[in-house]
C-alpha cells in the first residue's frame, strides 16, 4: 500500500480523512512501458488511473482527443459507464496508481464533489470549483487593508470658522463632514451634518457660532494597514459613522464612511461607482480607473463568478468612458453623436485593460466643432492615463477612419462586409461587437439595422468571414503545449480557445441577423431562434467563461511579478483540476469548430 499518495491534487483534495484512508487501502502501483495500451475501447475498466510519472494519450480511431500527465487521472467516465469509449496508450514509460473500482464507487456515493470533479461535465466541474472558492470569499475580503476601501477626502477648517462657512464648504465639496483643527489639546476633532443640526438648535446666529464649540473629539481613527474586519469592529464598538484613516506617520489620508465600508462588503463595485460619479476632472477619473484592477484582483481571489466580474467591470468602464467624454466633448457634440467601444469591451468581456478600441458616429446633417480632432486626441490621452494604451492598429476615434457621419459609416461597413478579407475582415469583426457608451445610442442602432440585411442569405459571405476561426490552428495541438510536449509549453488562451469561440458566435449572429454583442447574449438569441442546441450553447458559454477566468488569473499573476499580461498560461502554474478543466474546454472548442465547418460549409469557402 503506497503511503505517499498526493491528496493535494484534484479530485482527491476534497476527501475527508476517512475517505483518504479508503484510498490508501485500495490503491496499488502499475507500470507500463512506452507504447503499451492501458485501456482499449469497449474494455470494462477495473481501476481509476492516477499518473505518477509519464504521459498517456487518449484517442478515438485516428483522432487524438487528449493528453494526460503527472497527477492527472483517467478514465473516470469509463468506470461509471462500465465500458471505455477511447483508447489510452502510454506515450512514454508510465508509472501510475491504480485505485480499485469499488473504492471509486464508494467515494462517489459518499462525496458529491469528488464525483463531480472526477467524471461530470464541464458545467458541474466549474460549479464545484466555484463553490469551493466562494467559501473563502468573505474571509479574504475582511483581511484586505483599510486603504483598499474608498476613502473620502478629509477637508479641514480652523476651530474659529463660523458654521455658515462650514455649511458652504459642505455644499461646495459635496461632503458631510470636516476635520476641525486648533482644538484644546491639539488633536483634531470632527464636525458632521448631524453636528449642523445641533448648531441650528443652539439658537445663536450661525455666522457667529464657531465650529470648534460643537466639534466632536477625540477623533476615532484607524491605520491604513489595518484590515477591513478591524475597521468594521471599531465602527460598531465606537458607535460612529466614520473613521479617520492614518498612515504610518499619523497623517490623515481620508475618511472611511460606514456606508462605503459596508458597501465594499456587499458590493465592491459600488465604491468605484461613487468615485466615478464624484470625480470633477480627468485625474480624479484616472484614480477611479486604477481601482478597477484592484477590484478584479479581490474578486478573483474571492472566487467570484467570471460572469459577474465581467458585468461589473463592463458597467464601470462604460460609466468611466461616458464621464470622460462628457468632460471633454461640448454638449452639442454629445447630443448629435454616439461614442462606442468595440472588441472585448463592446462584448462586455474585457477584464484586464487592453488597448483602446473605439469610434465616433456623427448624426447626418450635424456639423461637428472645428476642433473635433483635438477633442478626440484628448480623449485618447485620457484613456491612456486610465491604463488603456493606444491601439497599435489605430482603431480609435482619434483616427479619422474610425469616426464619421451615419452615411460615411454605412458606406464603410458595406465595403468591409462585401470584401471580408485581410484588414477588412478584422475591422468588420471588431465593429460587430460595437456597444454605445455615450451620446445618442440610437444612431448606432440605426446603423446596425442598415447593414444586417446585407449578410442574411449570403452563405458565401458568412463562410469567408467565419473561416478566421482556423487562424490559430487546432485545439488538439495545444494539449502538447499544455503538458510541455511541444515548444515552451505556454498556452495562448486567446488563440487556443477564446477567439474561436467568440468569432464563431459572432459569425452565427451575423448570419442570422442577431444584433446582440455579448457572447452570452448571442448564445441565448441563437438558442431562442432554434439555431443552436441549448445544452451545447451552455457548454460553449461555460468554456468561454473558464478560459476568460484562467486568462485573468494568469494576467494578474504576471502583473504582480512586474510583467505585462500576455494572455498565456504556464502549465506548471496550473493545478491538476485547472489542467483538467482546460482540456475539457479545449475539447468543446474543437467540437464547436467542427460543427461550424459543417453548419456554415467552411470547407467550401
Amino acid at each position: 500500500m503506497p503511503s505517499a499518495f498526493d491528496f493535494s491534487a484534484s479530485p482527491f483534495d476534497c476527501l475527508s480523512p476517512e475517505e483518504q484512508a479508503l484510498v490508501r487501502a485500495s490503491v496499488d502501483i502499475a507500470y507500463y512501458p512506452e507504447g503499451a495500451v492501458v485501456l482499449e475501447p469497449g474494455e470494462a475498466p477495473q481501476h481509476l488511473f492516477i499518473i505518477i510519472k509519464g504521459h498517456v494519450s487518449q484517442s478515438e480511431g485516428d483522432e487524438l482527443l487528449a493528453h494526460y500527465g503527472p497527477n492527472d487521472s483517467f478514465d473516470g467516465r469509463a468506470l461509471v459507464a462500465g465500458r471505455a469509449s477511447s483508447r489510452f496508450v502510454a506515450t512514454e514509460e508510465l508509472v501510475a496508481y491504480q485505485l480499485a473500482r469499488a473504492a471509486v464507487q464508494e467515494l462517489i456515493a459518499r462525496n458529491a464533489s469528488f464525483g463531480a470533479l472526477l467524471f461530470a461535465d464541464l458545467g458541474h466541474k466549474l460549479g464545484t470549483l466555484a463553490q469551493r472558492a466562494q467559501e473563502h470569499e468573505a474571509q479574504s475580503l475582511l483581511m484586505e487593508r483599510v486603504d483598499q476601501a474608498y476613502l473620502q477626502p478629509a477637508h479641514s477648517v480652523p476651530a474659529s470658522t463660523d458654521i455658515v462657512s462650514v455649511a458652504r464648504l459642505f455644499q461646495q465639496q459635496r461632503c458631510t463632514s470636516v476635520l476641525v483643527t486648533g482644538l484644546a489639546g491639539g488633536a483634531p476633532g470632527i464636525f458632521t451634518a448631524n453636528s449642523l443640526q445641533r448648531a441650528i438648535l443652539d439658537g445663536r446666529p450661525l455666522e457667529q457660532l464657531a465650529v470648534g464649540e460643537l466639534a466632536s473629539a477625540p477623533l476615532i481613527s484607524v491605520r491604513a494597514a489595518d484590515t477591513i474586519g478591524d475597521a468594521m469592529a471599531l465602527l460598531m464598538r465606537a458607535r460612529v459613522h466614520r473613521l479617520a484613516v492614518q498612515d504610518e506617520q499619523g497623517r490623515i489620508q481620508g475618511l472611511l464612511h460606514a456606508l462605503d465600508l459596508f458597501g465594499l462588503v456587499a458590493n465592491r463595485s459600488h465604491l468605484i461607482t461613487v468615485q466615478i460619479e464624484q470625480a470633477r476632472d480627468l485625474p480624479a477619473l484616472a484614480q477611479a480607473a486604477r481601482q478597477i484592477t484592484r477590484l478584479l484582483a479581490t474578486l478573483q481571489r474571492g472566487g467570484t463568478r467570471i460572469a459577474l466580474m465581467m458585468q461589473l467591470v463592463s458597467q464601470l468602464n462604460a460609466r468611466l468612458f461616458e464621464r470622460a467624454w462628457a468632460m471633454i466633448a461640448p454638449p452639442e457634440l454629445l447630443a448629435h453623436s454616439c461614442l462606442f467601444v468595440m472588441g472585448s469591451e463592446g462584448r462586455g468581456e474585457q477584464l484586464l485593460k487592453t488597448d483602446q478600441d473605439n469610434g465616433l458616429l456623427l448624426q447626418d446633417g450635424y456639423t461637428p466643432p472645428a476642433d473635433l480632432a483635438a477633442l478626440c486626441e484628448r480623449f485618447a490621452q485620457a484613456l491612456e492615463s486610465f491604463g488603456y494604451p493606444e491601439c497599435a492598429g489605430a482603431i480609435m476615434l482619434k483616427n479619422p477612419q474610425w469616426r464619421g457621419s451615419q452615411t460615411q459609416w454605412a458606406e464603410r461597413l458595406r465595403g468591409w462586409l462585401l470584401q471580408p478579407e485581410g484588414e477588412s475582415l478584422m475591422h468588420l469583426a471588431i465593429f460587430l461587437d460595437a456597444q454605445a457608451v455615450a451620446g445618442n445610442a440610437q444612431l448606432l442602432t440605426e446603423l446596425r439595422q442598415k447593414i444586417t440585411p446585407l449578410a442574411q442569405g449570403n452563405a458565401a459571405l458568412v463562410a469567408r468571414f467565419a473561416l478566421a476561426i482556423d487562424a490559430f490552428g487546432s485545439p488538439a495541438s495545444w494539449w502538447g503545449r499544455l503538458l510541455g510536449l511541444q515548444g515552451d509549453g505556454a498556452v495562448n488562451l486567446k488563440k487556443a480557445g477564446i477567439f474561436p469561440l467568440v468569432h464563431g458566435l459572432r459569425s452565427l449572429a451575423l448570419a442570422h441577423g442577431i444584433s446582440a454583442t455579448g457572447s452570452g447574449e448571442r448564445i441565448q438569441a441563437l438558442v431562442a431562434a432554434g439555431q443552436l442546441d441549448a445544452a451545447f450553447g451552455q457548454e460553449l458559454l461555460q468554456s468561454l467563461h473558464f478560459l476568460l477566468g484562467l486568462r485573468l488569473q494568469a494576467g494578474l499573476a504576471q502583473t504582480e511579478r512586474g510583467r505585462e499580461a500576455s494572455g498565456e498560461v504556464e502549465p506548471q502554474r496550473l493545478s491538476t483540476l485547472e489542467r483538467d478543466l482546460l482540456k475539457d474546454a479545449l475539447a468543446v472548442v474543437k467540437r464547436f469548430k467542427a460543427w461550424l465547418h459543417q453548419r456554415l460549409h467552411l470547407d467550401a469557402a
